[in-house]
């Protein structure tokens, strides 16, 4: 069993930066993957970053890539995302959620956390 708390979320403005954490608990976490997802109002949740359990494999969606980084420590039990160069359109609620397999899809992802929200004005 693993227990996720995400912290971080707030109010930026454009082209501003957030780091997103998700504090982990249970003794598997080690051997979990990690991604984070987010959704926006009226809009299905979707990918957005990706990680494997020994911190390798890291993926993002076409959207986030070159301005979020995704990272983990197994050490502190943390999964953290980056986030530059923010825009309007990153205003959601992020999840992180833990996996056996770093994947894009959300049916992988056995854990959930509750969200933050992230809004980004103009």
């Amino acid at each position: 069993q693993v227990q996720l708390v995400e912290s971080g979320g707030g109010l930026v403005q454009t082209g501003g930066s957030l780091r997103l954490s998700c504090a982990a608990s249970g003794r598997a976490f080690r051997s979990y993957a990690m991604g984070w997802f987010r959704q926006a109002p009226g809009l299905e949740r979707e990918f957005v970053a990706r990680i494997g359990w020994n911190g390798d494999s890291a993926y993002y969606a076409d959207s986030v890539k070159g301005r979020f980084t995704i990272s983990s420590d197994n050490a502190k039990n943390t999964a953290s995302l980056q986030m530059n160069s923010l825009k309007p359109e990153d205003t959601a609620v992020y999840y992180c959620a833990a996996g056996r397999i770093p994947t894009m899809r959300r049916s992988d992802y056995a854990y959930w956390g509750q969200g933050t929200q992230v809004t980004v004005s103009s």
